[in-house]
C-alpha cells in the first residue's frame, strides 16, 4: 500500500454499527489506520516518520495543561461520532481516561477535549473538511497542523453548526491554545525537512 488513501464503500454494510464492526475487523497493515469518512472506510498511513518529532513536541507541551483525569496520547485509537456516523483516529488526542475502561475497540468522541491532525497530501481534504465539520460539533479544541503551508490553526467553541472561533499562525510563532488548556504553544520546531533540504510542502517535496 502507498501513501494514497484507499476507500471502501461501506454503504452496503447498512447501519453505522455494522460499518464500525467492519473497521474493527479489517486486517490493516502495520503503520496504517482505518477510519469512517463520508460513509466510506478509508485506509491511510498512520503518520509519516518525519512527523514524529512534531507529534512528540505537541504531546509534551499539552500534557501539563490537560484537564485532570485526561490523557494526551498519539496512539492510533478510533473515536466514534454516531450523530455524524463518523469514526476518526486523530494523530493526537486528549481524552478522558475513563473512556478507555469500556470494552471494545473504539471510544466515544464525546470523551475528547482536544484533537490534533497533521496534514499530508493524502489526508488534507478530510482534515480540513469532514473532520473539521464533525469535530466542530463535539470537541472543545481542534488543532490543524498544515504541514504543506507550515501553519497551525486552532479551532474552538463548538456548536451544532461547527466551530465559532479560529486563529492561525505560521510555524515559528506561538499559538494560544484555548481553554481548558489556555497556554502558549511553541511551534518553533514544527517545520519538517525532507531529504532534499526543502520544507514539507515546498516545490518538489
Amino acid at each position: 500500500m502507498t501513501e494514497r488513501t484507499t476507500g471502501i464503500d461501506a454503504s452496503a454494510a447498512g447501519a453505522f454499527e455494522d460499518m464500525l464492526r467492519i473497521v474493527e475487523e479489517l486486517d490493516t497493515p502495520d503503520g496504517y489506520k482505518a477510519e469512517l469518512i463520508r460513509g466510506k472506510i478509508i485506509v491511510s498511513l498512520w503518520s509519516k516518520l518525519r512527523y514524529k518529532k512534531v507529534m512528540k513536541s505537541l504531546r509534551l507541551q499539552l500534557q501539563p495543561h490537560a484537564p485532570e483525569g485526561y490523557d494526551v496520547d498519539v496512539a492510533p485509537f478510533l473515536f466514534t461520532f454516531p450523530g455524524s456516523e463518523r469514526g476518526f483516529g486523530p494523530d493526537l488526542h486528549v481524552a478522558d481516561e475513563a473512556a478507555f475502561d469500556e470494552a471494545g475497540r473504539h471510544a466515544d468522541g464525546a470523551a475528547l477535549s482536544l484533537v490534533a491532525e497533521l496534514t499530508s497530501d493524502s489526508t488534507k481534504d478530510a482534515d480540513w473538511l469532514d473532520k473539521l465539520d464533525t469535530y466542530g460539533r463535539v470537541v472543545p479544541v481542534y488543532l490543524v497542523l498544515d504541514m504543506q503551508v507550515q501553519e497551525v490553526t486552532a479551532f474552538w467553541d463548538p456548536s451544532p453548526k461547527g466551530y465559532r472561533s479560529r486563529h492561525t499562525v505560521p510555524f515559528g510563532e506561538s499559538l494560544q491554545v484555548p481553554p481548558p488548556f489556555d497556554f502558549e504553544l511553541d511551534t518553533a520546531g514544527f517545520s519538517v525537512r525532507v531529504a532534499d533540504g526543502n520544507a514539507e510542502g515546498a516545490r518538489g517535496a
